[in-house]
Formats: structure tokens, sequence, C-alpha cells
């Protein structure tokens, strides 16, 4: 099976998860309320599949779906600012084609680049459960066994870090969670699988309040470009 086939599969698997009815119940609540400036809209309201290129080196592995973003354009990081942020510094470290993501047929695309959320649906108050980020843990494994060439993972933020640790260590790459802390810049190498590099997630309270900037994301980037002979 080609590496299309094998991620279109899973992603089909994603849409289809209702593991979670409490994220389920959200997510079409949300859908159904709407925002005010986008009433006109037909909301996506279901777990959000994975986006970029089957066969990427780079897996960007974030929180969940934004409730008026990724929730509503059924596309990851897409609609919202943080993935105005996101996708602008992406473009700028040579790993997507265009600086801005509206929606899901604005012909964004990633170069070697793919990326998942440690859970798939839109959470209330931005906080996934425990319980709810282990019943999601199946798609991230599904994702990285989709990736032969999967060289570099970026995870955004210390939820993100935590998912892909508890994966690490189930996989046998690493023994204890405990010597691996987030830390903006962070670098693991859990050889014998990826490099892991950490940045802040670019929600709005890191974004706005200078947490984050663009330039701090761009270094995160361009290390994860360099590392898969991409640089920019």
């Amino acid at each position: 099976m080609s590496g299309n086939n094998v991620f279109d599969e899973l992603n089909a698997q994603i849409l289809g998860c209702d593991r979670c009815p409490r994220l389920r119940a959200h997510c079409r609540e949300i859908a159904r309320v709407k925002r005010a400036s986008y009433q006109d809209q037909t909301y996506h309201g279901r777990p959000v599949p994975n986006f970029g290129d089957p066969d990427a080196a780079i897996l960007v592995l974030g929180l969940a779906p934004g409730a008026h973003g990724a929730n509503r354009t059924g596309r990851m990081f897409t609609g919202d600012r943080s993935g105005d942020f996101l996708y602008k510094v992406m473009h700028d470290a040579g790993l997507a084609n265009q600086p801005h993501a509206t929606d899901a047929e604005d012909g964004l695309t990633l170069i070697d680049t793919a990326i998942t959320a440690a859970a798939h649906c839109a959470p209330p108050g931005n906080k996934p459960s425990a319980t709810e980020l282990a019943a999601c843990v199946e798609h991230l494994q599904a994702t990285i066994d989709a990736l032969p060439r999967l060289r570099v993972i970026v995870c955004l933020g210390g939820i993100a870090l935590t998912a892909m640790l508890r994966e690490a260590k189930h996989r046998g790459w690493i023994d204890k969670m405990s010597p691996y802390r987030f830390a903006h810049g962070a670098r693991f190498d859990l050889a014998p699988g990826p490099i892991v590099l950490c940045a802040y997630h670019p929600s709005q309270q890191n974004t706005f309040t200078g947490r984050l900037t663009e330039a701090m994301l761009l270094d995160v980037f361009r290390d994860a470009a360099a590392r898969v002979n991409r640089p920019r």
C-alpha cells in the first residue's frame, strides 16, 4: 500500500473516531452555535485529520483543534491566529508553499512536513482530559507508523511533548520520561526514534504576550529543516 493510501486510510479512521463522547458533543455544539462572524459558514464539527505530506520527514505535533479554527475549517491550524502565526513561520523556513491558511481549499501545501495533534477533537477550554488524550494516542501511534521517513518531531507545548514521550516509552526508545523536560528550544535525540524539538505553542496567550516571537519559532523550524537537509 502506498504512503498516500496509508495516510488517507488513517485520516478516514480519525474522521470517524467516536471514542470521546464529551469532545464529540462539544465539537457539535460549537458547530451548532457558531461564532457570530462565521454564521454563514458550515463548521466541520468533528475530529480533524492529519494534514500535510504523506511522505514527510518532519512531524509537527500540536495540542488540539481550535474551536473556531480547525473545528470550523476541518484542517489543522487553519482559520485562527495560531495558524496564521505558525504557517507564516513554516513558510519562512521553507516548509510551506504560502504563509497563510484561511480554509481547506486555499492552496496551502506543506513541504516534507505533516501536522497532527495530541487530541483530534476541539476540547472545552482547550484542555482535553488525561483519559481523552489516552484515547487519542492510537492515532499518534498510527501517524508515526505511516511516516517511514520520519526524522524530526516538533512538539508545540508541554502536552504535546508528554504525548510524544509516552509513545517513545511505549516503543522502547526511552526508558523513563523524567529526564526529558519541556523548554522552548529543547532538543532530544530518541534514537533509534526521531529527534524531538520543542517550542512554545503558537497560542494567542503566548504570541500576544511576546512569550513566543516569530524569530523564536523560526529558529526551531529552521533547525528541523536543516536536520532533513532542507536549509532555508
